[in-house]
């Protein structure tokens, strides 16, 4: 059962991923009308709405685009940084919108950045702790208990990070439409595109809800021995 359970999680991940890497190069081959680049997208989204203080920059490599809270950037892969294509006025106005989340002090993300110093601890020693854990389950039980705490840790924030994630894309494509970014024809493409980086998303939380789940069984079937 538990072997089922994976497989399942496993064949929806890859299917999830699939689709999104399809999306998004079927939508890097449709350009914006007005031509802007992911930056142009990006600094008129944020300065539409009032913020001055955060800068654009390009960053090397792929899928590599995120926000970062700490020094105020969006930070956009050199493809959407240069890019006029729908998806990467998707991805711009996506991480934008992490950065109007950050400027109106929204709950979800502020419960997420504080939970990063403890889930980077967690995510640094849980797999040692859960193998040791596993081997020594019959006569040290509490180390694996440790290792299932940890990875509950990771797992919360799995799904902490969904409304903030799902919140930003939303943002995006009610700016991208209201500003007149993208048109009937494109618009649809963008939501289609965030919709299936959402998915993403979902897809891990629900791997890390099932591996959890695993471990919880595994501790609780020892138990009873």
């Amino acid at each position: 059962m538990h072997l089922i359970l994976f497989i399942g999680i496993a064949l929806l991940s890859f299917l999830v991923q699939w689709n999104l890497k399809n999306k998004f190069e079927k939508y890097g081959k449709v350009f914006l009308p007005n031509r802007m680049t992911g930056r142009d997208v990006a600094v008129k989204m944020l300065h539409d709405n009032g913020i001055y203080d955060v800068r654009v920059i390009s960053t090397p490599g792929q899928l590599t685009d995120h926000y970062n809270p700490v020094d105020k950037t969006v930070n956009l892969s050199e493809d959407v940084y240069n890019d006029c294509s729908v998806a990467a006025a998707a991805v711009a106005a996506h991480e934008c919108g992490h950065a109007l989340q950050h400027a109106n002090a929204y709950a979800p993300l502020k419960m997420r950045s504080a939970m990063v110093p403890v889930v980077s601890f967690a995510s640094s020693w849980m797999q040692w702790v859960l193998l040791i854990g596993i081997l020594t389950i019959e006569s040290f039980p509490q180390i694996m208990l440790g290792g299932i705490i940890l990875f509950a840790m990771t797992t919360l924030f799995a799904f902490i990070t969904l409304p903030v994630e799902i919140n930003a894309s939303v943002r995006a494509s009610s700016w991208l439409q209201r500003a007149g970014i993208t048109t009937y024809e494109t618009h649809p493409m963008v939501n289609d595109a965030l919709r299936s980086a959402a998915y993403t998303y979902v897809a891990a939380a629900l791997g890390s809800l099932a591996t959890l789940v695993y471990y919880i069984l595994m501790f609780m079937g020892r138990s009873r021995d």
